[in-house]
């Protein structure tokens, strides 16, 4: 999907309404239409690129870049704001729902009622040797 089928490439043409937040030379960021607290800011690359992993190495620079100074900004502004999450979900399986590359930016309040219940697995320090060798591997065929 890209072009005139993804909405946040009609954002970034101009040609879909959006309440812009801030922007680089290759990410714009706006307010998203479904905030979970007041300052959900999405920050997304110009170019189409569907997840994080199809970013250039400096797409990815500039959309953390531009979070960073958005994060600041929910801080330094009057918005409620105890802290802070980045959120990027890439695929189906991790819950994206528009196949553009985006950064959740989002303010967080002591009981605003966000949560992520999740059961971590332990595995031992041999099967953790196994998976590092494995990601070294890749990354030595992939450099």
């Amino acid at each position: 999907m890209s072009g005139d089928s993804c909405i946040f490439c009609q954002i970034v043409a101009g040609e879909a309404e959006a309440s812009l937040v801030a922007e680089n030379d290759l990410c714009l960021a706006f307010l998203t239409i479904g905030p979970f607290n007041t300052g959900h800011t999405l920050v997304v690359p110009r170019r189409h690129a569907a997840t994080f992993t199809d970013l250039t190495p400096e797409e990815a620079s500039a959309l953390i870049q531009l979070s960073q100074r958005v994060a600041q900004a929910l801080q330094q502004s009057e918005l409620p704001c105890e802290g802070l999450n980045l959120w990027m979900a890439n695929g189906k399986a991790a819950f994206q729902d528009v196949f553009h590359a985006h950064m959740h930016v989002f303010p967080r309040l002591k009981d605003d009622g966000f949560k992520v219940e999740v059961s971590w697995p332990q595995p031992s320090r041999a099967e953790l040797n196994g998976v590092a060798a494995q990601l070294r591997a890749a990354l030595e065929q992939s450099a």
